[in-house]
């Protein structure tokens, strides 16, 4: 009987590690959809209210070396762009509805994505790998080598469109969309506290180191970036 029953286990163990194999692999392949990497769903409740999330409001610099989840950046992101109506809408309020952001992140210590340059696409909440590997260090070069840029799991930075609301709206339209940028860097700033994350604001850089870091269209200015990591 007991060797009838090693014979049963010892046929088993392949098919179920074969198994946790394909569901692994269509997992992964799930998460991908036309070379965009799709987010989790963010949520839209927490345990958090915005009163407790502005009281405690910080910049925060020092980080530990634990990686933030997928679900983590998912929800940061959101926060700063995420589209919240058939409209279009989104969580930062825009002049004319325009949004002139492009939102990239440089990865680095994220789990379950690989270190790179990605850019967010908030219509369909997805990523896309603009370049591969671990380049924090590399921005942080390009920004008077600042040592939370490395620490932090991942940087968010936002580039600004201007012609999208110069168009309407003349030079004016500048200083809109670095008004945009104070509100979606305020919304991450809410939504790490929220989610127990560290995370500080960064304007000094140098613009066109960063645009060539970071692969950016001709049209396209950083004008800041937001370092976050687990506290």
């Amino acid at each position: 009987m007991i060797r009838i029953a090693i014979c049963i286990a010892l046929i088993l163990i392949p098919v179920l590690i074969t198994g946790a194999c394909i569901d692994e692999e269509e997992t992964e392949q799930n998460m991908r959809q036309g070379g965009e990497i799709m987010l989790p769903e963010p949520r839209t409740t927490g345990e958090i209210s915005i009163e407790e999330a502005m009281l405690h409001r910080r910049s925060v610099r020092r980080y530990t070396k634990e990686a933030i989840t997928l679900n983590d950046l998912s929800q940061l992101l959101w926060a700063a762009q995420g589209i919240t109506s058939e409209e279009g809408f989104r969580t930062a309020p825009s002049a004319g509805a325009l949004y002139p952001l492009e939102v990239y992140v440089v990865a680095g210590n994220v789990d379950g994505l690989a270190g790179g340059v990605y850019r967010y696409r908030a219509e369909g909440h997805t990523l896309r790998m603009i370049r591969d590997g671990d380049l924090r260090e590399n921005l942080s070069e390009c920004a008077l080598k600042q040592t939370q840029i490395t620490d932090a799991a991942v940087d968010i930075v936002f580039a600004a469109v201007f012609n999208r609301t110069t168009a309407k709206y003349g030079e004016r339209g500048v200083r809109y969309a670095y008004i945009e940028a104070g509100h979606a860097a305020q919304n991450v700033y809410l939504q790490a506290g929220a989610s127990g994350l560290g995370v500080c604001a960064v304007g000094a850089f140098y613009a066109q180191e960063v645009s060539e870091l970071l692969a950016l269209s001709g049209d396209e200015t950083p004008i800041y970036i937001l370092t976050v990591g687990k506290v």
